[in-house]
C-alpha cells in the first residue's frame, strides 16, 4: 500500500492532476452518464473495441469508461495517484495505438496528439505520485 501512495513533495503535480483529472472526468462522464453529447454507458459498451483481442468487448469498454471517470476523480484529489494514472495511461495508450494512430499526428484530422499528451501526463504522475496537496500525501 505504501508504494501506491508514495509521492515526491512537489507542487508541480497539482496542475497536472487538475488538468488530467478534469479532462478524464469529462470524457468518462460522456461514456458513463451520457452527458454533454455522450452516448451513455449502455451504448458505449455495445460498441467495438479497438483491438480484436479485447474480448468480451463490453468488459474492456466498461473498464475504459470507468478508468476515465473514476480514475479522473482519483487523480484530482490525488488518491492512489499512481494506480489511477496507470489505468488512464493504459486507456490513453489504447486510444493512441488502437483508435487515432492511423489518422496521423494532428488532432484536426482525428490524430493522436491529444491522447499522446494525456498519456504523457499520466506517465509523469505514475513516476512522481500525487505530490503536495494530494490525499496520497495525507495517507502517508
Amino acid at each position: 500500500m505504501n508504494k501506491l501512495t508514495a509521492t515526491i513533495a512537489t507542487w508541480s503535480t497539482l496542475p497536472l492532476r487538475l488538468v488530467l483529472g478534469a479532462i478524464m472526468i469529462a470524457h468518462g462522464a460522456q461514456k458513463v452518464l451520457g452527458v454533454s453529447g455522450g452516448r451513455g454507458f449502455s451504448a458505449w459498451i455495445a460498441g467495438q473495441p479497438p483491438f480484436d483481442f479485447m474480448r468480451p468487448a463490453w468488459f474492456w469498454l466498461g473498464v475504459a469508461a470507468f478508468s476515465e471517470f473514476i480514475g479522473g476523480m482519483m487523480i484530482v484529489i490525488g488518491l492512489y495517484t499512481r494506480l489511477a494514472a496507470f489505468l488512464i495511461a493504459c486507456t490513453m495508450a489504447t486510444a493512441v495505438f488502437g483508435v487515432h494512430f492511423r489518422n496521423g499526428f494532428f488532432l484536426s484530422q482525428g490524430g493522436y496528439e491529444f491522447a499522446l499528451a494525456l498519456l504523457g501526463i499520466a506517465v509523469s504522475l505514475m513516476i512522481i505520485g500525487g505530490g503536495n496537496a494530494s490525499a496520497d500525501q495525507k495517507l502517508r
